[in-house]
């Protein structure tokens, strides 16, 4: 297997070694037969080098070049707790020892041809981690033709129990084949945003019209707007491009758009009726969804933890940020009746932000 085959988008090695950084290693170091430094380029990685760890005592992971790691995997086993001294090696020649002399296990590493031989001069057996570290967060690699099977192994790692049903099952399904698609392109998570929004907007007009016609229209754009906003994050966690920046300009262009379609079902509906109140409703909606927003945003930045008592509220925020509400719109909108979603917006994202406001008032600082 080699180190330059390409795994969702990334060569196996550079991966491997953003995997490790992201797990939260402070050195990630390259056996010299690895493969081609330029496959690294522009990553921590360093030369694997008996003087090479940072420290006197410290955890070590071996982890052989044919396997595709999660971080949240690498993270596990740097946190277990371990017998001192003690190697632990599963079944796809992954080793972690927690030592008081690192260099002599570095220096045991480099010596070594493959990591059957770094296995064998630790004097370790076939011990498993810790029941704490899940072995299904490492794909092994034995040839090129299972590199398709990784690639679905880690889009499926990227859906979470927690989203809404529709989106689990049907948004993120789509989202996921559109994203297997890019992965090999130059399209950045940043781009796949702003297209995103920019769908997002020119469906927001439709709604202006109380024809069913115009109104599953701008929902099927809407939907489109959710499905290609899920792969921006697919993309950016993939290839390790989360940025900060990136996801400022994912959260506020996401909240732009329901901002923009909850003001044009307003408009459309005033002009309808010949009536001014449905701009007060959705008054009320854009405000409450903008203050829920800058909400979640703080909660986000400060990066906080739950308090005592918070968690059973902190799911029914969860619970009522899903994006499975883009559906009821299409249903309505089947109907001319985007009104009707107008009038539970105006009732349920005040809830939402009371909601937040009890959440932030029961979380701390971490």
């Amino acid at each position: 297997m080699s180190a330059a085959t390409p795994v969702a988008g990334l060569p196996l090695l550079r991966r491997i070694v953003l995997a490790g950084t992201r797990a939260g290693f402070d050195a990630v170091l390259v056996h010299r037969g690895a493969g081609p430094a330029d496959l690294v380029a522009g990553t921590p990685a360093a030369p694997l080098t008996p003087e090479a760890f940072p420290g006197a005592r410290g955890r070590v992971v071996i982890l052989p070049a044919n396997v595709v790691p999660q971080p949240r995997w690498l993270r596990a086993l740097l946190e277990a707790e371990l017998a001192p001294e003690k190697a632990y090696v599963d079944s796809s020649l992954a080793a972690v020892i927690e030592t008081e002399q690192p260099a002599r296990v570095l220096a045991a590493a480099a010596a070594s041809r493959d990591a059957d031989e770094a296995v064998a001069a630790l004097g370790a057996g076939y011990s498993d981690p810790p029941a704490v570290v899940d072995a299904a967060g490492r794909f092994p690699l034995a040839t090129v033709a299972d590199v398709p099977a990784a690639e679905r192994w880690l889009l499926r790692s990227l859906v979470k129990q927690s989203e809404g049903f529709m989106s689990r099952h049907v948004e993120r399904r789509i989202s996921l084949a559109l994203t297997r698609r890019l992965l090999g392109t130059r399209v950045t998570p940043d781009a796949m945003t702003l297209v995103s929004v920019a769908i997002g907007l020119a469906g927001a007009p439709f709604f202006l019209s109380v024809s069913p016609g115009w109104q599953v229209t701008g929902a099927l754009l809407f939907l489109a707007h959710s499905i290609l906003d899920g792969c921006d994050g697919e993309l950016a966690r993939l290839k390790f491009l989360e940025s900060r920046r990136g996801a400022i300009l994912d959260f506020w262009g996401d909240n732009l758009v329901h901002v923009a379609v909850f003001a044009c079902i307003a408009a459309g509906w005033s002009v309808a009726i010949h009536a001014a109140w449905p701009l007060a409703l959705g008054a009320v909606s854009i405000a409450s969804t903008l203050a829920a927003a800058a909400c979640v945003f703080r909660r986000t930045m400060l990066d906080v933890v739950p308090g005592v008592g918070a968690s059973a509220t902190d799911r029914i925020a969860e619970a009522m940020a899903h994006r499975d509400f883009i559906w009821v719109v299409l249903a309505l909108a089947a109907f001319g009746r985007v009104d009707w979603f107008l009038v539970l917006t105006t009732a349920g994202a005040p809830i939402f932000l009371l909601l937040l406001l009890w959440v932030g008032a029961g979380r701390r600082p971490a």
